[in-house]
Order: C-alpha cells, then structure tokens, then sequence
C-alpha cells in the first residue's frame, strides 16, 4: 500500500506557514513505515528540534481506479480515519530553502499516527465534516470538509491520472491552520465531530 498526502489544502494554513494557495493539489507521499498504529506513543526523534503536528482526514481507498472522473469518486472509499502528519519543520525548511525534495521531513518512521477507520455512512455529510486536535486537552486545530480547497472526491480525481489507487491505499487529506511544536510529555487527542479517535502520548 502507499500513503499519499496533500499538503496545502486549508488556504490559512497555507497562510500561516507563508506558501502559496496552490492552484491545484500539492501532492507527496510517505512510505508504509511511517505508519503508527493503535495510539502507541510516537518518540520524538533526534534528528529534529521543532517536530510539528498537523491532524488530517484520511481515505482508505476500497478498489483499484485510474483516471478516475470526480463523479465516481465517491465509489473509491468507504471509509475513513484521522492522522497526524508529524512534521520535522526545521529540516523541511532546511530542505526547502534549497530547493530539495522534503520526504526526509514528512516521512520518517512513526510520523503518521493513524486511527481506526470508520464507515462512511456513519456521517450525515461529508461535506460538511469536524474534526479536530487537542495537545494536553487544549484546542489547537479545528477543521471542516467545507472548507477544503480540493474535496476528496477532486482529490482522488486528480490523484489518480498520475497514480493508479489500490485497495488499502491511504490519502491524508491537508490539514487545517493551528499547527505547532510538539514536546515530550504532550498528550494529543484527535476527533472525528465529538468521537474521540487518536490519544497517544510524545515520549
């Protein structure tokens, strides 16, 4: 399976980081290792000083689809989750200032904590969809589907002329503005409306 990830996809939070609101998907990808399952606590790695959160949608695609017109999309998952993508900001930025790709700082071991997936149908609209962060039961990030640049059904529109999408294959969908540092000892809890899904701890 891959995971692939779209970054930029809540204009403020392209704001607040000073990049351009793209004009179409910002597209990268992570490797299956990043992965980090049944809220095991993510231990901060050495390499960074300034590891950031960032809470996301997460398809599951459900069948395999290429060039994939955006009224079929919808037939590509049924399910869907919450992920945090850890962000190593200071080497990204690092990375960025010269001009080189930046998967060393979105796709380390751990960096993508996933939750449980739930049923589609468990929500009245997609559309129209909460969720949100908490560090240490402080708010930080809350976001909602209708205020998404690209849907997920323009999402995997897109995706997919380049990609061919497999069963299992998982699409982070961009986070919304609040991102920040993360410290050891930091307790995150992630929501999908009020139904707590992510609670892990930063060792």
């Amino acid at each position: 399976m891959k995971i692939i990830a779209i970054g930029r996809n809540y204009a403020e939070h392209a704001k607040e980081l000073n990049n351009a609101v793209p004009e179409q998907p910002v597209i990268f990808m992570m490797p299956d290792t990043a992965l980090l399952k049944g809220n095991k606590p993510f231990y901060h790695p050495d390499f960074s000083k300034d590891i950031h959160y960032e809470v996301e949608l997460v398809l599951k695609i459900s069948k395999e689809g290429k060039y994939i017109a955006k009224k079929f999309a919808h037939k590509y998952y049924e399910e869907i989750g919450l992920g945090i993508d850890f962000t190593a900001r200071d080497l990204q930025s690092e990375l960025k200032s010269k001009g080189l790709p930046w998967v060393l700082a979105k796709g380390f071991d751990n960096s993508a904590p996933i939750s449980e997936f739930l049923p589609i149908n468990a929500f009245k609209d997609l559309n129209n969809l909460d969720f949100s962060l908490k560090v240490n039961d402080q708010l930080k990030q809350q976001g909602n589907t209708g205020h998404m640049m690209f849907s997920f059904d323009e999402i995997i529109c897109f995706v997919s002329q380049y990609f061919t999408l497999k069963k299992g294959d998982l699409i982070f969908t961009g986070t919304p503005a609040g991102v920040g540092k993360i410290n050891m000892g930091d307790r995150l809890k992630g929501y999908i409306e009020n139904k707590e899904l992510l609670n892990f701890e930063i060792k």
